[in-house]
């Protein structure tokens, strides 16, 4: 068994808790604030793009390894499947396609 095994794991316990903290300050922001919607949807974005890079940091480790350069095209790949993902479903949701 090496040392680093019986390490605990504090950048997951950190990153846990960061993401619990940006998810109750989205719903704080949401029920208890008189900020006009597009103000909290900026404001809940910004939470959301901050927990992501969180994610990406503290579980996904994309500054570890050898190959930098597969991680950023994966990243870049990634970012572009969840852009499709979200403004591909805000379209259909918006443009009538939608089920009633």
């Amino acid at each position: 068994m090496s040392a680093k095994s019986n390490h605990f794991p504090w950048n997951l316990l950190i990153g846990f808790l960061l993401s619990i903290a940006l998810t109750l300050l989205a719903v704080f922001v949401k029920f208890y604030t008189d900020f006009s919607s597009l103000v909290i949807l900026w404001i809940i974005g910004a939470f959301a793009i901050f927990q992501a890079l969180i994610q990406l940091f503290m579980f996904m480790h994309v500054t570890e390894g050898k190959e930098g350069v597969i991680n950023i095209v994966n990243i870049v790949y990634s970012v572009f499947l969840a852009l499709v993902i979200v403004f591909g479903s805000i379209w259909v949701l918006t443009s009538g396609h939608a089920a009633h």
